[in-house]
């Protein structure tokens, strides 16, 4: 499910620091510390035709991973929503579109680690795309587990949404080389964190569970998902999954802004079969898509 280029793109304005430039002309510095070393912290917003979904809740997390990353001079939300909505009405943008929001440390004086290098402020991005989710939720997706182990707070805390992706990449890797769509990674102990880029859900007996957010990104859709569960009046609750548990679920899913709901169909050869006939994911997709309007910020 390898995404394509949507022509529509080719002649996008894309927000860098202060101001707008043409697509071809949207640069950092090769003394950002982005590129000195993957340090920034980033948001994934999807732009419907009510407005942004979840915005309050992403840059809340923005702001949560920039404090904890000890970022200074960052921009409040009232600055970012601002830069949105200039960088929205440039391009004319009104639905079906992904925004990659970055905010790196900034530009150093010198190459190096220490972020006291870093005396010009931070660095906002915002890349808008017409794009679709990236899954196609109507098939579902097969996944592999991957060797790859996702990181924990004895490493590094997955809690902060940082721009060091690399061991999501190299699951990504795998799973190309294995012929599937994503990756399953686990967490220090062996059981399921999420996938290379998305949340993890499953169902089985009418209760609907999720890994602990110890390992796997706090992710905002999933927390709309248990949300809505509770809402709906589904049982749901975290809980450590192990792989046989994921063989035998009666439905799994995964969750994230790129994708929404995803059903999985199959894991390491393993299909998926729901013995049960539950509904649960339908339901929370049904809840989902109605949502929308409810949790939209139009700027």
């Amino acid at each position: 499910m390898l995404q394509t280029f949507d022509p529509r793109n080719k002649e996008i304005q894309v927000y860098v620091k202060d101001g707008l430039f043409p697509r071809e002309e949207a640069k950092v510095s090769v003394f950002d510390s982005v590129v000195q070393g993957g340090d920034a912290v980033w948001e994934g917003l999807r732009l419907y035709k009510e407005g942004i979904f979840l915005l309050d809740r992403h840059l809340q997390r923005l702001q949560d991973s920039a404090h904890t990353m000890a970022f200074e001079d960052v921009p409040s939300n009232e600055k970012i929503k601002a830069a949105l909505k200039q960088t929205l009405d440039a391009n004319n943008m009104k639905e079906g579109v992904h925004i990659r929001l970055t905010l790196t440390r900034g530009e150093k004086i010198t190459s190096g680690m220490d972020p006291r290098l870093n005396q010009m402020g931070s660095c906002l991005i915002i890349l808008p795309e017409y794009k679709a989710p990236v899954y196609d939720n109507t098939k579902g997706i097969r996944i592999v587990t991957s060797s790859i182990r996702r990181n924990s707070p004895l490493f590094l805390d997955s809690k902060i949404h940082h721009n060091n992706l690399i061991n999501n990449i190299l699951a990504k890797i795998q799973s190309n080389v294995a012929g599937a769509d994503a990756a399953l990674m686990l967490d220090k102990d062996g059981f399921a964190a999420e996938l290379n880029g998305t949340n993890i859900f499953m169902v089985r007996n009418d209760t609907l569970y999720t890994p602990y957010a110890n390992a796997c990104l706090h992710g905002v859709t999933r927390g709309m998902i248990l949300q809505l569960a509770v809402e709906s009046g589904v049982f749901a609750m975290e809980k450590d999954l192990s792989l046989t548990e994921l063989y035998t679920a009666d439905q799994v899913f995964c969750t994230g802004t790129m994708g929404e709901l995803t059903p999985i169909t199959e894991i390491d050869g393993r299909k998926i079969i729901n013995k049960s006939g539950t509904r649960i994911l339908e339901k929370l997709t049904e809840s989902f898509h109605k949502s929308i309007a409810n949790y939209c910020i139009s700027l």
